[in-house]
């Protein structure tokens, strides 16, 4: 959680990835992981390639895909959490043909929405409450990591500028002046995870 909160808060966009779960338990999810994308305030985008990539390393891994293609994770900048259009055909084309699949949103109020889509028999969804686990190990928060991680990945989708990455974007002194609420939010983030 302290991650997805991080990876939330960080950029001006939304941001998505997918869910490691436990291997005994599906629901629990362990970490999130990043791919290639491009993010606009309203869309996460992943670059094919990138997920192949992911799925591969996964794999070698010895994991399941039921443990790192199933639970889609991603942020929404406002403070709804609740699927636009473009997300509800992205969990339609990207997770419609598996067994099952969870998508799950998180705002930036901290208002979450969480549903499973089962598509083995009559098929079924169902909302889920989503909740902290704090009775088991977690790793520590390790904030470098976890910046490096959303800079290699992300490519934030201006329609003022063209598309760039995300640490261009925080060099960018324009994007700084056009978006200088927003500056103000992250300037001690960036700062504190660069120190």
């Amino acid at each position: 959680m302290a991650k997805l909160l991080y990876l939330r808060d960080i950029g001006p966009t939304e941001v998505g990835g997918f869910g490691i779960s436990n291997a005994s338990d599906l629901l629990l999810v362990e970490d999130i992981q990043l791919v290639e994308q491009v993010c606009s305030v309203v869309s996460v985008e992943f670059n094919d390639d990138s997920v192949a990539d992911f799925f591969d390393e996964q794999v070698d891994a010895g994991r399941q895909p039921e443990q790192f293609a199933r639970i889609w994770i991603h942020t929404h900048p406002g403070a709804s959490p609740s699927p636009s259009g473009t997300d509800e055909e992205t969990f339609d084309r990207c997770f419609g043909g598996v067994d099952w699949a969870i998508m799950h949103i998180i705002a930036e109020e901290g208002n979450t929405y969480t549903r499973a889509r089962f598509n083995v028999g009559p098929g079924t969804e169902r909302r889920l409450r989503c909740r902290t686990e704090f009775d088991t190990e977690f790793p520590a928060s390790d904030h470098e990591a976890w910046f490096i991680e959303y800079c290699d990945n992300v490519t934030v989708y201006d329609p003022f500028s063209s598309r760039h990455t995300l640490a261009e974007t925080f060099e960018d002194a324009d994007w700084w002046e056009r978006n200088a609420s927003a500056a103000d939010r992250w300037s001690d983030r960036l700062l504190e995870a660069n120190s």
